[in-house]
Order: structure tokens, then sequence, then C-alpha cells
């Protein structure tokens, strides 16, 4: 590096978004900015990652120089949404956020009733994706609000879901335990060409005591009592499935992510699940960037001992500790356990804060603190080069 330091060093910035104030992307720009006021003459790759959840399509979006089409879809309970999807690779790949369309924060929680939301815009996200084209669709179902095995999304694609009646049942969780058939010949044969790509950061069944609505659906209003009638219905979901379609989803890996969307997506477009933070570092390029780097910054808002279970910046530590590069980990708070993540390919922690502050203060000023604690970094690592 020219002058004291008296060597080039490449610098790759890949962080997580910081959930609640930033995205990935002007996380990773902040990030850029830190380190030009300490290297001005670095090589400098802007990375922005993610785990399939909120911010997976702006940091893929962002990675490639992709674009961004909106579309207006239905709510989880059925009020109309803008909601984004991203194409990549000259509009041969789209990202899509379940979250988007159907995710916790689109319900005030006063009126969170997974017995009656839905994932059908999600799948109408989807069905906009194979319109334009697409031969692959990577989506990420972090953050849902919905317990209905991906029903809705099944409906907006075309499939029928049939009552004893005859008759299509409505929207939500609940009514699948009336579900008595499934038929598919309203589905676009179109969806044999493409691949769909899931990024799942969880490992839950669709059922069960560690199932999609024992686990998850108290966070999204699903009170004791109604568990069991939730997750019966999903298993009857889940047993229709296996008849009419051929595909058992019951006891995969991951089928309850998404109060089931997980199940669904396999059941319904037969994709395919993988770790989140692993599908989107791919998609991302991460690895190609990382070839030659001295140094690599990640970060997200909160780090604690759940952090090297699948997140995102752990995914980037170990592929960058792998490409023989240093790890400096930004992060908005620390948690019980954090210390785990220095066995996880981090080599240095940095905290935003510089003085005692507020939570809504620092979310206020997120990209001015990453900035700055990314120069600090750099200059500590200045005073090691200029040994």
């Amino acid at each position: 590096m020219g002058g004291a330091e008296g060597r080039a060093i490449k610098v790759v910035a890949a962080p997580n978004p910081f959930k609640g104030s930033i995205g990935a992307a002007e996380a990773a720009a902040a990030i850029a900015r830190g380190v030009r006021q300490v290297f001005p003459t670095a090589e400098l790759l802007e990375v922005p990652v993610a785990d399939g959840g909120e911010g997976t399509v702006e940091a893929l979006v962002a990675a490639h120089g992709g674009r961004l089409v909106w579309e207006t879809v239905e709510g989880p309970l059925g009020a109309p949404v803008s909601a984004a999807l991203g194409l990549l690779d000259g509009g041969r790949t789209a990202v899509v956020e379940l979250a988007a369309a159907a995710g916790l924060p689109l319900v005030p929680a006063a009126e969170r009733d997974p017995r009656h939301a839905s994932t059908y815009g999600f799948g109408q996200l989807l069905e906009a994706a194979r319109r334009l084209g697409v031969e692959r669709i990577i989506t990420g179902i972090g953050g849902s609000a919905t317990n209905d095995g991906g029903a809705g999304m099944a409906q907006a694609l075309g499939y029928r879901l049939i009552d004893p009646e005859g008759l299509e049942l409505p929207r939500g969780g609940a009514p699948l335990a009336g579900l008595a058939h499934v038929d598919a010949r309203g589905v676009d044969p179109g969806w044999g060409r493409i691949r769909v790509d899931v990024a799942c950061d969880v490992t839950n069944p669709l059922t069960g005591p560690e199932g999609a609505t024992a686990v998850y659906g108290p966070q999204k209003g699903v009170t004791p009592d109604l568990v069991p009638e939730l997750d019966a219905a999903l298993a009857r979901m889940a047993d229709v499935v296996v008849r009419d379609l051929g595909r058992d989803v019951s006891d995969v890996p991951g089928a309850g992510a998404a109060g089931g969307a997980g199940a669904g997506l396999l059941a319904f477009l037969d994709a395919r699940l993988q770790p989140g933070a692993q599908l989107v570092a791919e998609a991302a390029g991460l690895d190609r960037a990382l070839v030659g780097a001295w140094l690599v910054f990640t970060g997200e808002g909160r780090v604690d001992g759940q952090t090297v279970y699948g997140k995102g910046p752990i995914e980037v530590a170990r592929r960058a500790s792998a490409a023989g590069a240093e790890v400096v980990l930004l992060a908005g708070a620390l948690g019980d356990g954090w210390e785990r993540i220095l066995d996880a390919g981090v080599t240095a922690i940095v905290p935003l804060a510089e003085r005692p502050a507020a939570l809504d203060e620092m979310m206020t000023d997120a990209d001015g603190l990453i900035e700055r604690a990314s120069a600090r970094a750099c200059r500590l690592v200045a005073i090691g080069l200029r040994r």
C-alpha cells in the first residue's frame, strides 16, 4: 500500500442487512467509504449479502447490477401491497422475497391471525417472475406472517384447493383442515422449465412439536389453543399433496419454514431448499470476489450466540477465511454468546457504537456509524502493515 503501508491490498465489503436501519447494499457502500479514508488506493469490491430474509432481493440486485420490478399484489390479509422482485443476469434469474408480499411487518400486531393470513401475494410475485420469462427463481422465505403451508401461493399459481363440496378453499391456514383434493390443471406448464431455489435458514419439519405452527406460530398470533388446529390443518395438506401430487413433504427438513411455505414450494413447484446464507453468497458471486482479498468486512445489526447458525456474516467469514483473508465483523450490538463467532473465521469484532447511545439514535445514524467503524478498523490494520 502506498506510503508507510508499502503494499497493495484488496478489500471486500460483504455485510448483511442491518435490520430496521440500513440495507446490505447501503452498508457495503458505507464500509467502502470508511476503507477509502485510510486506504485510498486499495482495490475495493462491494458484495452485499443476506441469509434469505428481508434484504435478499436488494442484496442480489446490488451485487449483480440488476433491476427491480414492482408489482401490486395481495397482502397477507387481502389488502393490496406494492412489492418488488429483482431481475438478474439479463433477465434470466429472478429474486423474490416472501416477506415482501406476506411479511409480518405488513400486519399490525393487533390484527395478526394466521388462521386467515395467506401467501397468495407471494404466489402472485412468483407468477409475475414466470411471465417475465426467467429460467431460475431464487426466493427467500424468512419473516412470514402466515401459517398456510404455501396454500395461498399455490392458488395464485393456478392450483385449485377443493373442499368436500367441490368448492375452492378460502385463504388462510385454518381452511386447510377441509382440503379434499388438489387440482393442478390450471397451472401454467411453463413452471416445469423454471428452477426454483429456496433460501431457507431453518430445518424444522412441517408439523409436530418442532414444526411450523408450534415453533413459529406464536410470533404470528397463534395462541396455545390454536396450535393443534393449525398443525392438524398442515398435516391434512401434506396428506392430500402426497396422494394427489405424489410429493411427500411432511418430514423434509425446512418444510416448516415460513409457516410451512417451505413445504408448499416443495409440493407445488418442486423447489430445492438450501441454506439461505450459502445460497445468497453463491448467487452474489462472493467466492469470485474473495480471490486475492487480504481484508474482508462483514456485519449485521445484532451479533450473539445464534449468529453462528447459518447467518450471512458467518457464511462470509467461513468463505473469506478459507480464501486466506482476515475478517472484520461490524456489529450494531453484541448479545450473549457473541464470542462464539471468533471460532468461525472472524478475526476481530468492531462495535458500531462510539459512545453510549440509545438504539433508535444508532439506527438513525447507521450509515455514518458503519463508515466510521470501518475506518477505525482500517487504522488498526494500517498500524500492523507499517511494521
